[in-house]
């Protein structure tokens, strides 16, 4: 059976109605401060404990509340009705969070009385919005989608800066229903006025509702990649709430890839986050993907226990909108142990439900289900008819997923009732939507809808300025016959101005093409001293000393690692970025060359586990030149085993690199050397660095250290890399 995690998305909205706050421009230390020297009993002082809560509630729920009870005590006690209803609402939310969403409704509607009584409209949409996502969590979706338009329109006519994280939370709603051209239209408005706002939280929170659609639809490339750019961007502003929504999300891609250690890793990770803020619904959701996990891999009892402890949970709390997945998970699960009846009996359950909450997705789960239990009781007209049911809603609502169980299904009625005509034609559809899963007029449909939206935006945008043009012609046209000498020497000024500017442009763009060309050339010297004749020479040089010792097995061995080293460095240099796990195999090959002969050095490679090779880009052949310098000097006349260690690591957005030697050290290198005399690799690496910092805007930098200094033995360098994130990740 399909899982799905829409419903943690929802959840995810919470934090978008909440803005303008004081929590947001100060930090929580500040905030501390500024409460300890405001002691009077005041409304301030009450608007600094609510923002303390507020900081606090995704992190620590019993801190939260303290600050909030003793906000509410005073508000009372000072008659300051707004601040109030501030601290109600926010114990609303300490409440959803925990899925305790019938108080959570309460808090939310005595927070709504209060700034009724007082007509604070932007704290009334704000309650609106909130009950919104209450009921939608509770699968209420019409409920839902009613309280969002009152915010909406709320906001509208106060001009609210929340009007895009009600456009997202009613985007989500329809999403729920299936509805999905009505879904994409609401969040890709909400992303517009985030981005023209610079919301960062906001825009990440559209991708990734974005991403789920695209999930739901089957192009799962797509959705990965806007789930990664919300993560991206969440871990930025360490929102660990919205990271663990992100995280179930990237496990069900990883799921779907069949690539089941990476997905029960990140669901392990998402669960981690729930189980700390105590989000009992993120743990069921989270519980109900790794079922599936287990299922997948014909783990069936770990499986089920999983989706009856996500069950459990969900009942408890009645989040009527997660229990239909869960139920077709189990049932499936009966279906594959042949126990008919129990899982007759979820299907129905499910069914039952999906129609209550009008869930398309999980009622056309619940309909295949119910239609493979009774094609094994050879029930085939009943089979059959629940099977053309799922297939429809699938259809109608781009399941794409569902389509194809639903048409291979019908294949087996039809063949299994001797209508092997429609037999043949399902089993044709089902291939067409297996081997082309991910391009489904569907997924067309999207990308027409999200270019439909752009062009209308463009097109708005060009009908403001054209009025706005021809106000200005009109003005200009009424002062002209006043102003004739001024508008002269208008012109005149702008034509100097234009001159000037001009004359910027061309000196910037030929500074551009001067800097295009350096580049070029310290890229150009930077290959040839990684390609020496001498290093050439020498190599071609054991590989015909091992040929002669008839040692075929080692110059095989050799020949493979030397034409692989020159494949690479040839095919990196062609390229302004590549892979770090690219340059990595460079590096390892290069050392594993040197080193093949008579193991004179011993070396590793060591990776940051935070730190993915795969989905960072980096300028080719930064590391090598430093590597070959530790070779050639930092060993003179060492008789202890040598050792050379390169480490990774990507934190506070920069990647470092580090390799240290265990050798003489640079202070004893440049005691015996010429003080002008320095490797050549390593002086146009340098160099290059320069460059590639104005590049990349950002940081790189060398530094080359003794190890003395630290009371050890040798040298090492560190490395400060520009970097771009792999767009495919």
């Amino acid at each position: 059976m399909r899982f799905t995690f829409r419903t943690v998305l929802t959840f995810l909205l919470f934090s978008l109605i909440w803005t303008n706050t004081i929590a947001q421009t100060q930090t929580i230390d500040s905030l501390k401060t500024e409460l300890e020297i405001h002691t009077n009993k005041d409304s301030t002082r009450v608007n600094l404990l609510n923002a303390l809560a507020f900081s606090f509630f995704s992190r620590d729920i019993p801190k939260s509340l303290e600050y909030l009870n003793e906000s509410e005590e005073l508000a009372d006690a000072i008659g300051f009705k707004k601040g109030k209803a501030r601290s109600i609402y926010i114990k609303g939310i300490t409440e959803a969070i925990q899925s305790n969403y019938d108080q959570a409704l309460q808090n939310y509607d005595q927070a709504l009385k209060l700034y009724e009584s007082i007509n604070f409209k932007k704290g009334i949409a704000n309650s609106y919005n909130a009950m919104g996502i209450t009921f939608r969590n509770k699968g209420e979706l019409r409920n839902a989608i009613a309280n969002f338009k009152k915010a909406i329109s709320i906001e509208e006519e106060i001009g609210s800066d929340n009007l895009s994280a009600s456009l997202l939370n009613l985007g989500t709603a329809y999403e729920g229903l299936g509805e999905f051209e009505e879904a994409i239209s609401y969040l890709n408005k909400a992303l517009s006025i985030a981005e023209s706002n610079q919301n960062e939280q906001r825009v990440s929170y559209s991708l990734n509702n974005l991403g789920n659609i695209y999930m739901q639809l089957g192009n799962y490339p797509l959705a990965q990649e806007h789930f990664k750019k919300s993560l991206y961007m969440n871990e930025k502003l360490a929102d660990s709430i919205s990271m663990a929504h992100n995280l179930g999300n990237i496990a069900m891609i990883y799921k779907v890839q069949k690539d089941y250690e990476k997905a029960m890793e990140t669901f392990d990770r998402s669960l981690g986050i729930y189980e700390r803020i105590n989000s009992k619904q993120g743990v069921s959701n989270t519980l109900n993907g790794i079922g599936t996990i287990y299922e997948e891999l014909d783990d069936l009892t770990k499986a089920l226990e999983k989706y009856f402890d996500a069950l459990e949970i969900s009942k408890q709390i009645e989040a009527d909108s997660e229990i239909p997945s869960i139920l077709n998970n189990i049932g499936g699960i009966y279906l594959k142990l042949n126990t008919l009846d129990k899982a007759k009996s979820y299907f129905s359950q499910s069914e039952k439900i999906s129609l209550e909450i009008e869930n398309k997705e999980t009622l056309s789960g619940a309909y295949i289900g119910q239609s493979r239990v009774l094609a094994k009781q050879t029930e085939y007209n009943k089979a059959l008819s629940k099977a053309l049911k799922a297939y429809e809603i699938s259809e109608n609502s781009g399941f794409l997923n569902y389509q194809k169980e639903a048409s291979e299904l019908l294949s087996l009625i039809y063949e299994a009732t001797g209508d092997f005509k429609k037999a043949l034609q399902n089993h044709k559809q089902y291939k067409i939507l297996d081997d082309s899963l991910f391009n489904k007029e569907n997924i067309e449909k999207i990308a027409q809808l999200e270019y439909e939206y752009k062009y209308k935006l463009e097109l708005d945008s060009a009908n403001i300025r054209e009025l706005k043009l021809t106000k200005t012609v009109l003005d200009t046209s009424q002062d002209l016959a006043k102003t004739r000498q001024n508008y002269l020497w208008a012109i005149i000024g702008i034509l100097l101005i234009s001159i000037a500017l001009g004359t910027l442009i061309f000196i910037e763009k030929l500074k551009n093409e001067k800097s295009k060309t350096k580049h070029v050339i310290v890229e150009q010297k930077l290959l040839r001293s990684q390609m020496t004749p001498h290093f050439i020479f020498n190599s071609l040089s054991v590989l015909q000393g091992m040929i002669l010792n008839k040692e075929e097995s080692k110059s095989v061995n050799y020949l493979s690692k030397f034409s692989r080293l020159l494949r690479i460095i040839l095919e990196n240099s062609r390229d302004k970025l590549v892979l770090l796990s690219r340059e990595i195999t460079a590096v390892e090959n290069y050392l594993s060359l040197l080193n093949l002969e008579d193991n004179k050095f011993h070396f590793t490679i060591h990776v940051n586990e935070k730190t993915d090779p795969s989905q960072i880009e980096i300028p080719p052949m930064l590391i090598q030149p430093f590597v070959e310098n530790a070779i050639e000097h930092a060993f003179n006349g060492q008789s202890e085993e040598s050792k050379i260690d390169i480490s990774l690591k990507y934190e506070g957005e920069q990647l470092i690199c580090t390799i240290s030697d265990n050798g003489i050290g640079i202070d004893s290198q440049r005691g015996s050397q010429s003080k002008n005399k320095k490797s050549l690799s390593t002086a146009i690496t340098s160099e290059r660095l320069k460059i590639l910092s104005n590049d990349f805007k950002m940081k790189g930098d060398i530094k080359i250290e003794d190890r003395s200094k630290y009371n050890e033995k040798g040298t090492i360098v560190t490395l400060t890399i520009p970097y771009k994130l792999s767009q495919e990740s």
